[in-house]
């Protein structure tokens, strides 16, 4: 039986770059910024799934819900972090 996570989430290399990049740690899987910026990568590629695949309803409604978890978490690290001027050059960094 084959799995149901996206090829991003089998594909460790780019979640590990990732993390290395925006982590405080290379294992740093939880901090805001390192969830917002998996996000971003899993958004543009289900983005690019949409644009072959355009009658794909359900990855289209997972891109959506995506979306707003995104935006729900930059808000929250907007709200709670200590550095804002650190957390707005990560998120112009990631394009958001």
């Amino acid at each position: 039986m084959s799995s149901k996570k996206s090829n991003f989430n089998r594909e460790k290399t780019a979640k590990s770059a990732v993390m290395k990049k925006f982590g405080e740690h290379e294992k740093d899987t939880g901090s805001p910024i390192v969830q917002i910026a998996l996000m971003t990568e899993r958004i543009k590629y289900l983005t690019d799934h949409l644009k072959g695949n355009k009658k794909d309803k359900h990855s289209r409604r997972g891109l959506l819900k995506l979306v707003g978890d995104r935006r729900k978490m930059v808000k929250y690290l907007q709200r709670t972090a200590e550095d804002q001027d650190k957390a707005t050059k990560q998120l112009r960094e990631l394009g958001l």
